[in-house]
């Protein structure tokens, strides 16, 4: 049976996670540029832990600049298998109020200025996203956020907007309303298609720190109020994420959903058609089909 290694993918308000024993700081090159930040590796009650702060230490990548690719190919670069998103979000439910979690099931992806994928020329890949988080982490994710004496609710729909802007009003009302959105925010996509492209278990928890616009009863959305919620928020995170190894233990066997065979079926290039310098770049996110005994399979 494999080991399991966890990711956390630290959002506003996450920049560091705490207990780890052994604790570094360790630098990754990607063939997609550097990550957001160095990554911090140790070990938690056993458990393999690799924490990357999305926004690089103090906050410096806004979410249209975030280096996506880098994140996911460094953290499946030093054997990470499950990760774990941690953000901030607004709601469009009043029962998801500020302060509450939320484990996200479904992705609208609102996006339009980012690299959303490790394939390409040379090298044509097409995954599934039809079910794009691990239903089996997050619900693992969901119990160790009550643990941490969060309120959580568990199933959500993220829509991914570009920001760096908050919506309008009319833009509130319509992914409320018409679209049937739960939260919103504007760092899970592409995130989680390329942490599906890298074959890892990924689940989303939306931490709530707003009502976006919509909210009759509440003002719209303030940076100095949302950072208040942040603080809470982080502080729960830290706690969640110390009641995850009891949970995940650290053996890994194969993922009932398939996250980790993704690109089974995925590649479209035929075999003598793909691009070495490509096939390099995807060393460490698509290795085990480029490289095993389902190399030749198109």
């Amino acid at each position: 049976m494999a080991s399991r290694k966890l990711g956390v993918i630290g959002g506003s308000g996450l920049y560091a996670v705490d207990g780890l024993q052994d604790a570094h700081w360790q630098s990754v090159d990607t063939p997609w540029g550097a990550p957001s930040d160095d990554l911090f590796c140790g070990t938690l009650d056993g458990l393999e832990v690799v924490f990357l702060p999305r926004h690089g230490r103090g906050h410096i990548h806004s979410p249209s600049d975030v280096p996506y690719r880098a994140n996911i190919d460094a953290l499946k670069r030093l054997g990470v298998t499950d990760a774990i998103s941690v953000s901030a979000c607004g709601s469009f439910r009043e029962e998801m109020a500020p302060g509450d979690f939320v484990i996200v099931d479904q992705f609208i992806d609102r996006t339009f200025a980012r690299e959303k994928s490790f394939f390409g020329t040379g090298c044509v890949a097409h995954v599934s996203m039809a079910h794009p988080v691990c239903g089996g982490l997050g619900t693992l994710c969901a119990e160790a956020a009550r643990d941490a004496g969060v309120t959580v609710h568990h199933g959500g729909t993220y829509l991914a907007m570009e920001g760096p802007q908050f919506s309008t009003q009319a833009e509130s009302y319509l992914y409320r309303d018409q679209w049937g959105c739960d939260v919103i925010g504007m760092t899970n996509m592409p995130e989680a298609k390329l942490a599906r492209e890298a074959e890892l278990c990924y689940a989303s928890v939306a931490m709530v720190t707003d009502y976006d616009c919509w909210h009759p009863g509440h003002d719209a959305v303030e940076v100095s109020d949302i950072i208040r919620v942040l603080t809470r928020n982080a502080d729960a995170a830290r706690r969640m994420i110390k009641a995850l190894p009891a949970l995940l233990g650290t053996d890994r066997a194969l993922c009932p959903q398939g996250c980790d065979r993704a690109l089974e079926h995925a590649l479209i290039t035929s075999p003598e058609a793909r691009d070495p310098e490509m096939i390099k770049k995807l060393d460490a996110v698509a290795g085990r089909v480029l490289s095993g005994p389902n190399a030749a399979i198109g």
